[in-house]
């Protein structure tokens, strides 16, 4: 509709649900990310995103910049603009011990004639220390500390940050300060990743969010889940009597504060809370180093004022540091399921956090050569993320040969290589290494793939050992009699053992037993889009054998959601003679399943359904029952797609295509009552 001008008029209820629904996902950001507990699920939550895009993309001009769309919408940049700050943000001097302390505290009371302070104690963070400025309520600038006075513009990058409003109730212009940090949690999850990619892993949180908050592509700090929490109102007395009544209305503003945070009077109440802080150290999800106390009165500390560095009214008491020295005895070469061969120091055992640290991590032999580590070294320690114990230098270094990478598999002994554009060397010889084996067979019997009951990794070793498994097929011909020759058997565990086989044999579906192989960058979703197409591996490996690699790979790329890398990847393990091998055992043995042929003349023949997120029962169930009613399930939406069900933690992308192709979302109960279960 267009007006006089032949401007575009935005009708006034388009307008109104507009506006609210950038306030119920401004309110359901907070409570998720901020509070930690969400009210609705993260399908709703995907919808309401989903139904706000559509609507800016037929109403462009009603789009506002604190609309959580526009949370990632610059370009990337070639350098950052310079922030110059008219209140300074000072360093703070440390103190270490109850000496120092009560030190601080006699000079605090004397600086105000012998009045007694109200102090204000909250964690120091390990983090990145940052300012954000809102003007009328909109946030419009966000700077890093750099030197105190001068930062960096990461207004785009801190926009990204889904624990900090883009708008506040308020139209009220403030400037605070706070830390920018990884959870340690998902500082591990990110590492983990990294690892199995062959990428570099980061050495410790703080790294990781500087790093992330220094990249001038926004869209690559949207992708990691940096936190912020604030703790400081520039200017607060303009507003407030005191620092904890800024913080009260930081936080009833809908902005991220630490819910650690007491006040207390007199350096006996002052040092009861930093000592109860020796047992709660690691209940915090982040990392912190110490605590910050304050003075809470800003008449106080005007009273008190600074010196060139430091504020007279504030000091960090730092906790005991989390690092240690020790010999390095050796390095022990492990090879995981994916063949990654990783290096692990052996240390002469020592204390560190309350714990006898014997091992540390050492990431990849690119970090043993940047060391120079030589046995007999004495190493600095320190726990990563306050968990896993890791090497960070050379403290005194022996006279021994530096460490060199292996060249050898220490399991199978084949050449290792080191795969372009990777960090980690590599084992080959996936199918025929022990150690791999191991990792192999442990992962095929897991929940998320065959789901063998009682074969974990402690049991596989012991069947390995005894020659009873040489690969994931030989699984299938335990028999209980070779068991009960086994150490740790009785008649009842190697029953239920062989029963847990059988079972897997029967209920193992083409897309289950596709991702329990293992085959790289073949996760669950991308075997199930390839069971789908396939239907039985007949078809791929007739194909093979007919028209070679290449014809796989181009018929696995019609499938939507599988492009050249996984293709290949399927390809080459069918090539494989190890690989064939396997699969032809496995036949042998009866595992060879495939999906039901479609019944076209079904309840919902003729339609294309998309399975995705968490569902109350087994996915392949859900396909089973699709499919004998005549349906096709695919892995992604397209404009040939007639339902998407979305069960739990739906991801957006599947979402926002369907809304694309017009395609009806329905909800698992939905799903149904459509097939009537």
């Amino acid at each position: 509709m267009l007006d006089f001008f032949g401007h575009m008029t935005i009708p006034v209820d388009i307008r109104t649900r507009y506006d609210q629904l950038i306030r119920d996902i401004a309110e359901h950001d907070r409570r998720y990310y901020e509070d930690n507990r969400p009210t609705i699920s993260d399908r709703e939550y995907d919808l309401l995103n989903a139904e706000l895009k559509a609507l800016e993309a037929q109403f462009s001009a009603m789009v506002v910049p604190w609309s959580p769309t526009q949370r990632v919408g610059h370009a990337p940049i070639s350098e950052f603009a310079k922030v110059v700050r008219a209140v300074p943000m000072l360093s703070l001097d440390n103190t270490y011990d109850e000496a120092d302390l009560r030190a601080f505290h006699e000079r605090v009371q004397k600086g105000l004639g012998g009045d007694m302070p109200t102090y204000v104690v909250e964690p120091k963070i390990d983090g990145i220390g940052i300012e954000v400025t809102y003007e009328d309520g909109v946030l419009a600038l966000g700077a890093t500390r750099g030197d105190g006075r001068t930062g960096d513009d990461i207004t785009a990058n801190l926009r990204t940050v889904r624990s900090l409003p883009l708008r506040l109730p308020e139209r009220v212009s403030a400037i605070i300060r706070g830390e920018a940090f990884l959870a340690r949690e998902d500082f591990a999850c990110m590492n983990e990743a990294r690892i199995e990619a062959g990428e570099e892993p980061f050495m410790n949180p703080r790294n990781a969010t500087g790093g992330t908050l220094k990249q001038k592509d926004p869209r690559r700090v949207a992708e990691r889940p940096i936190k912020v929490l604030l703790y400081e109102l520039v200017d607060g007395d303009r507003f407030h009597e005191n620092h904890s009544a800024s913080l009260a209305w930081i936080g009833k503003a809908g902005l991220p504060v630490s819910s650690d945070i007491v006040t207390c009077q007199g350096f006996d109440d002052l040092f009861e809370v930093v000592r109860s802080w020796e047992t709660r150290r690691d209940s915090l999800p982040f990392d912190a180093d110490g605590l910050v106390i304050k003075v809470d009165s800003y008449a106080q500390r005007r009273e008190l004022g600074a010196t060139a560095k430091f504020p007279r009214w504030s000091i960090a008491f730092k906790f005991p540091a989390r690092q240690v020295t020790t010999t390095l005895r050796d390095i022990l070469v492990t090879v995981g399921r994916t063949g990654v061969a990783t290096p692990t120091a052996v240390l002469e055992p020592v204390e560190l956090s309350g714990t006898i640290v014997k091992k540390a991590g050492l990431h990849n032999w690119d970090q043993v050569t940047r060391l120079g580590l030589r046995r007999g070294d004495r190493v600095l320690l320190e726990k990563a993320g306050e968990i896993i114990p890791q090497v960070i230098s050379v403290t005194e270094a022996s006279h021994e040969e530096p460490f060199r990478p292996p060249t050898h598999c220490p399991s199978c002994g084949h050449s290792l290589v080191r795969q372009e554009g990777e960090v980690a060397l590599r084992c080959p010889n996936r199918l025929a290494c022990r150690s791999q084996l191991l990792w192999s067979v442990a992962f095929f019997s897991g929940r998320g793939q065959l789901n063998i009951e009682g074969l974990g990794l402690e049991r596989a070793d012991q069947l390995i050992e005894a020659g009873l498994i040489t690969d994931v097929a030989d699984i299938f011909r335990i028999q209980k009699d070779s068991l009960l020759a086994l150490p740790g058997f009785a008649e009842v565990s190697a029953q239920k053992l062989v029963d847990a086989i059988e079972r897997a044999r029967g209920a193992a579906t083409l897309g289950r037993l596709l991702a329990a192989l293992g085959i790289p960058h073949v996760g669950s979703v991308a075997a199930r889009a390839i069971a789908a197409h396939c239907r039985k591996l007949d078809s791929l490996l007739a194909l093979l054998d007919e028209k070679g690699t290449d014809a796989v790979v181009d018929d696995l790329l019609v499938i939507d959601g599988i492009g050249d890398v996984i293709a290949r990847s399927v390809a080459e393990f069918l090539a494989d003679p190890q690989g064939r091998q396997v699969i032809d055992k496995l036949r042998a043995h009866g595992v060879d399943p495939a999906l039901p042929d479609q019944q076209s003349g079904g309840p919902l023949g003729g339609m294309t359904f998309c399975v995705t997120g968490t569902l109350s029962r087994p996915r392949e169930e859900v396909i089973r029952r699709i499919e004998a009613a005549g349906a096709k399930v695919t892995g992604s939406v397209s404009k040939k797609t007639t339902y998407l069900v979305a069960g739990a933690e739906t991801g957006k992308t599947k979402l926002e295509a369907a809304l694309k192709h017009g395609v009806k979302v329905i909800s698992e109960a939905e799903f149904d009552t459509l097939l009537n279960f």
